[in-house]
C-alpha cells in the first residue's frame, strides 16, 4: 500500500533570525525513490530532522498518510518510518545481530525480550544485504561501510513504509557507494520507499529517482532527475561548470564537460 509524505511551507531556524531553509513544500508517495540533491550545508540534514519530529520546525507542516507527524508518538512513527543518520557512532561493542534486533523494538511488547522470531527477521535483513556473515563480530570492530549496511539492517527490520537515508554514501568509496545505490534500487523494487539526501548528481541519475533541488535553503526546483538534471541546472547548484554526458546507457556528469575546463 505504501505511504503518503506531504511537507507544507517548512521552515527553520536555530536561533530565530537566520533561516536554515525557508518554505520548503514537496508531496511523496511511496515507494518511488525520491532524492534531495544539494551542495554541503544547505540544510537537507536538518530538513530531515524536521521531518521526522527531531527539531520543531519555525513554520509549516509535516503530514504522513494525512495526519500531521506531531500527532505520531514515537513508536507509532517508527513502524511507519525508518531514519539512517549520516554519522552515527558505535558506543559499544554489541555483536552485529544484536545491533539489527535493535531495530525491532516498536514491533515489539514494551517489557518483551527478543526471541525467535526477532532473531529470524534480523538475520533475513542481514541476508538481504548479503552481509549475514557479520552476525557475531562486535559492531565497533567492522568497517564504515559494513556499519552502514548494518545500520540498514537494522532499519529494514522496523519493516516501515519509508526509509530516509541521510547523505548514505557520504563516507563510502567508488565501489560500495555504487553498490549501495544498485540496494535502493532493489529496496524500490521490493516495495520499500526510499528518501534520500545526497550531494552527488550521478545518484538521483542511477536511480530515475524523483528529485528536488535545494539550494541556500530554499527548494529551487523538483521533477524527475532526468528532466531537472539539466547542464544549466547543475552548473547553477554548483557554482562550476557541468554537462550531463551520456556514456552508453547511462547519464553521468562531468563538471566542465568532456572537452572543456572547469571554471
Amino acid at each position: 500500500m505504501g505511504m503518503k509524505l506531504e511537507v507544507r511551507n517548512l521552515t527553520f531556524s536555530y536561533d530565530g533570525s537566520r533561516k536554515i531553509f525557508e518554505d520548503i513544500s514537496f508531496q511523496y508517495h511511496s515507494p518511488r525513490v525520491f532524492c534531495i540533491l544539494g551542495p554541503n550545508g544547505t540544510g537537507k540534514s536538518t530538513l530531515l530532522r524536521c521531518m521526522i519530529n527531531e527539531l520543531r520546525a519555525q513554520s509549516g507542516s509535516v503530514f504522513i498518510n494525512d495526519a500531521q507527524a506531531g500527532a505520531y508518538n514515537a513508536r507509532e512513527l517508527a513502524r511507519i518510518i525508518a531514519y539512517i543518520p549520516q554519522n552515527h557512532y558505535p558506543a559499544f561493542p554489541f555483536p552485529v545481530l544484536d545491533i539489527v534486533m535493535m531495530g525491532r523494538i516498536s514491533r515489539m511488547g514494551y517489557l518483551a525480550n527478543p526471541g525467535k522470531m526477532e532473531r529470524k527477521i534480523a538475520m533475513e535483513k542481514l541476508e538481504f544485504l548479503q552481509i549475514g556473515h557479520l552476525k557475531d563480530k562486535p559492531y565497533t570492530d567492522i568497517s564504515g561501510g559494513e556499519r552502514q549496511l548494518v545500520m540498514l539492517a537494522s532499519a529494514l527490520a522496523q519493516e516501515p513504509d519509508l526509509l530516509i537515508l541521510d547523505e548514505p554514501t557520504a563516507h563510502l568509496d567508488f565501489g560500495n557507494q555504487y553498490r549501495f545505490i544498485q540496494l535502493v534500487k532493489r529496496l524500490a523494487a521490493n516495495g520499500t520507499g526510499v528518501l534520500m539526501t545526497t550531494h552527488f548528481p550521478d545518484h538521483p541519475l542511477e536511480l530515475n529517482s524523483l528529485t528536488a533541488i535545494l539550494k541556500d535553503g530554499k527548494m529551487i526546483g523538483i521533477g524527475n532527475s532526468e528532466e531537472l538534471l539539466t547542464d544549466r541546472n547543475l552548473t547553477d547548484l554548483y557554482n562550476i561548470r557541468v554537462s550531463v554526458e551520456s556514456v552508453g546507457r547511462k547519464r553521468i556528469c562531468v563538471p566542465g564537460g568532456f572537452h572543456e575546463e572547469c571554471i
